[in-house]
Protein backbone atom coordinates (compact mmCIF):
# COMPACT_ATOMS: atom_id res chain seq x y z
CA UNK A 1 0.00 0.00 0.00
CA UNK A 2 1.59 3.42 -1.18
CA UNK A 3 0.35 7.06 -0.32
CA UNK A 4 1.03 9.42 -2.84
CA UNK A 5 1.38 13.34 -3.06
CA UNK A 6 1.41 15.33 -5.85
CA UNK A 7 2.17 19.06 -6.29
CA UNK A 8 1.16 21.95 -8.32
CA UNK A 9 3.93 21.09 -10.69
CA UNK A 10 2.59 18.13 -12.99
CA UNK A 11 4.62 15.28 -12.71
CA UNK A 12 6.43 15.02 -9.37
CA UNK A 13 5.03 12.65 -6.86
CA UNK A 14 6.03 11.56 -3.27
CA UNK A 15 5.35 8.05 -2.37
CA UNK A 16 5.15 7.06 1.21
CA UNK A 17 5.45 3.24 1.53
CA UNK A 18 3.79 1.13 4.17
CA UNK A 19 6.22 0.06 7.00
CA UNK A 20 5.90 -3.01 8.96
CA UNK A 21 7.52 -2.25 12.16
CA UNK A 22 7.97 -4.67 15.44
CA UNK A 23 10.61 -5.19 17.57
CA UNK A 24 13.07 -6.27 15.12
CA UNK A 25 13.10 -3.23 13.72
CA UNK A 26 10.93 -2.48 10.19
CA UNK A 27 10.03 -3.54 6.50
CA UNK A 28 8.88 -2.28 3.55
CA UNK A 29 9.13 -2.45 0.04
CA UNK A 30 11.17 0.56 -1.59
CA UNK A 31 10.39 -0.19 -5.16
CA UNK A 32 7.54 -1.99 -6.52
CA UNK A 33 7.13 -1.90 -10.17
CA UNK A 34 3.62 -2.82 -10.12
CA UNK A 35 2.17 -0.33 -7.31
CA UNK A 36 4.48 1.87 -9.19
CA UNK A 37 2.68 1.36 -12.20
CA UNK A 38 -1.08 2.24 -10.78
CA UNK A 39 -0.21 5.72 -9.41
CA UNK A 40 1.06 6.57 -12.76
CA UNK A 41 4.55 5.91 -13.18
CA UNK A 42 5.39 3.25 -14.94
CA UNK A 43 9.07 4.14 -16.07
CA UNK A 44 11.49 1.03 -16.81
CA UNK A 45 14.66 2.15 -13.90
CA UNK A 46 17.67 0.60 -15.68
CA UNK A 47 20.54 2.32 -13.58
CA UNK A 48 20.32 2.64 -9.82
CA UNK A 49 23.10 5.23 -8.11
CA UNK A 50 23.75 5.86 -4.47
CA UNK A 51 26.17 8.46 -2.90
CA UNK A 52 27.21 8.93 0.77
CA UNK A 53 27.86 13.06 1.88
CA UNK A 54 28.16 14.57 4.92
CA UNK A 55 26.62 17.52 6.56
CA UNK A 56 26.31 20.34 4.53
CA UNK A 57 26.95 18.67 0.67
CA UNK A 58 25.27 19.70 -1.84
CA UNK A 59 25.01 18.40 -4.97
CA UNK A 60 23.00 19.83 -7.90
CA UNK A 61 20.77 21.13 -10.02
CA UNK A 62 21.54 18.50 -12.18
CA UNK A 63 20.00 16.85 -15.16
CA UNK A 64 20.81 14.93 -18.57
CA UNK A 65 19.66 16.24 -21.74
CA UNK A 66 18.22 15.47 -25.19
CA UNK A 67 18.51 11.31 -26.02
CA UNK A 68 19.83 10.47 -21.86
CA UNK A 69 16.64 12.55 -20.52
CA UNK A 70 15.63 10.65 -17.30
CA UNK A 71 13.35 10.43 -14.95
CA UNK A 72 14.97 9.46 -10.93
CA UNK A 73 13.00 8.15 -8.07
CA UNK A 74 14.94 9.39 -5.31
CA UNK A 75 15.01 8.20 -1.56
CA UNK A 76 17.44 8.66 1.54
CA UNK A 77 18.45 5.47 3.36
CA UNK A 78 20.84 7.19 6.06
CA UNK A 79 20.39 10.63 7.56
CA UNK A 80 18.03 13.37 5.59
CA UNK A 81 18.08 15.47 2.55
CA UNK A 82 16.28 18.70 1.05
CA UNK A 83 15.44 17.41 -2.19
CA UNK A 84 14.82 20.32 -5.02
CA UNK A 85 13.85 19.31 -8.18
CA UNK A 86 13.70 22.52 -10.89
CA UNK A 87 10.98 22.46 -13.90
CA UNK A 88 12.78 22.52 -17.30
CA UNK A 89 10.32 20.90 -19.88
CA UNK A 90 10.24 23.40 -22.38
CA UNK A 91 6.74 24.71 -22.87
CA UNK A 92 5.76 23.40 -19.34
CA UNK A 93 3.22 25.85 -17.48
CA UNK A 94 5.66 25.87 -14.49
CA UNK A 95 9.08 25.96 -16.40
CA UNK A 96 11.91 27.51 -13.88
CA UNK A 97 9.17 26.79 -10.89
CA UNK A 98 10.82 24.16 -8.11
CA UNK A 99 9.33 22.04 -5.29
CA UNK A 100 11.24 20.44 -2.02
CA UNK A 101 10.90 18.00 0.07
CA UNK A 102 12.84 16.22 2.64
CA UNK A 103 13.61 12.82 2.59
CA UNK A 104 14.80 11.06 5.56
CA UNK A 105 15.77 7.38 6.59
CA UNK A 106 13.01 8.49 8.86
CA UNK A 107 10.04 8.74 6.80
CA UNK A 108 11.20 6.57 3.80
CA UNK A 109 10.19 8.23 1.06
CA UNK A 110 10.21 8.62 -2.80
CA UNK A 111 10.26 11.29 -4.84
CA UNK A 112 9.55 10.78 -8.77
CA UNK A 113 11.26 13.23 -10.63
CA UNK A 114 9.65 13.00 -14.42
CA UNK A 115 12.30 13.68 -17.28
CA UNK A 116 12.83 17.33 -18.18
CA UNK A 117 13.58 18.19 -14.42
CA UNK A 118 17.16 19.40 -13.02
CA UNK A 119 17.56 17.54 -9.59
CA UNK A 120 19.88 18.44 -6.44
CA UNK A 121 20.08 17.85 -2.55
CA UNK A 122 21.38 18.89 0.76
CA UNK A 123 22.54 16.96 3.62
CA UNK A 124 20.84 18.03 6.50
CA UNK A 125 22.19 15.46 8.89
CA UNK A 126 25.78 14.47 9.84
CA UNK A 127 25.85 12.42 6.67
CA UNK A 128 23.60 10.81 4.33
CA UNK A 129 23.80 7.80 1.88
CA UNK A 130 21.16 9.26 -1.13
CA UNK A 131 19.73 6.30 -3.65
CA UNK A 132 17.82 6.25 -6.83
CA UNK A 133 16.90 5.18 -9.57
CA UNK A 134 17.08 6.05 -13.32
CA UNK A 135 15.17 5.24 -16.18
CA UNK A 136 17.74 5.81 -19.07
CA UNK A 137 21.84 5.33 -18.62
CA UNK A 138 24.42 7.97 -17.60
CA UNK A 139 26.07 9.90 -20.49
CA UNK A 140 28.48 12.72 -19.83
CA UNK A 141 27.86 14.45 -22.60
CA UNK A 142 24.59 14.92 -21.83
CA UNK A 143 25.07 16.60 -18.67
CA UNK A 144 23.64 20.20 -17.77
CA UNK A 145 22.62 21.58 -14.55
CA UNK A 146 21.63 25.26 -12.63
CA UNK A 147 23.33 26.75 -10.34
CA UNK A 148 22.63 26.19 -6.89
CA UNK A 149 21.91 29.86 -5.96
CA UNK A 150 20.45 30.88 -9.45
CA UNK A 151 18.96 34.44 -8.13
CA UNK A 152 15.86 33.60 -10.66
CA UNK A 153 15.14 30.26 -8.58
CA UNK A 154 16.07 31.91 -5.66
CA UNK A 155 15.77 28.31 -3.68
CA UNK A 156 15.39 28.62 0.39
CA UNK A 157 17.92 25.60 0.73
CA UNK A 158 17.05 25.99 4.77
CA UNK A 159 20.63 26.31 6.02
CA UNK A 160 21.36 29.63 8.31
CA UNK A 161 25.09 29.52 7.85
CA UNK A 162 25.01 28.50 4.09
CA UNK A 163 28.20 26.62 4.61
CA UNK A 164 28.09 24.46 1.66
CA UNK A 165 30.12 21.89 0.16
CA UNK A 166 30.10 21.89 -3.67
CA UNK A 167 31.73 20.69 -6.12
CA UNK A 168 33.64 22.82 -8.82
CA UNK A 169 31.54 21.24 -11.37
CA UNK A 170 28.54 22.27 -9.48
CA UNK A 171 29.91 25.64 -9.18
CA UNK A 172 30.16 26.36 -12.64
CA UNK A 173 26.84 25.20 -13.89
CA UNK A 174 24.53 27.62 -16.03
CA UNK A 175 22.01 30.30 -14.75
CA UNK A 176 18.57 29.47 -15.46
CA UNK A 177 18.52 32.47 -18.06
CA UNK A 178 21.48 30.84 -20.08
CA UNK A 179 20.14 27.26 -19.70
CA UNK A 180 17.15 28.78 -22.19
CA UNK A 181 14.87 30.31 -19.27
Amino acid sequence: MLKVETFAIDGLKLISPMAFEDERGYFFESYNAQAYSELGIADTFVQDNQSYSPYGTLRGLHMQTGDFSQSKLVRVSLGEVLDVAVDLRKGSRTYGQYATVILSAQNKQCFYIPRGFAHGFLVLSKEAIFQYKCDNYYDKNSEAGIKYDDPDLNIDWGLSDRKFTLSEKDLSLSSLREFGG
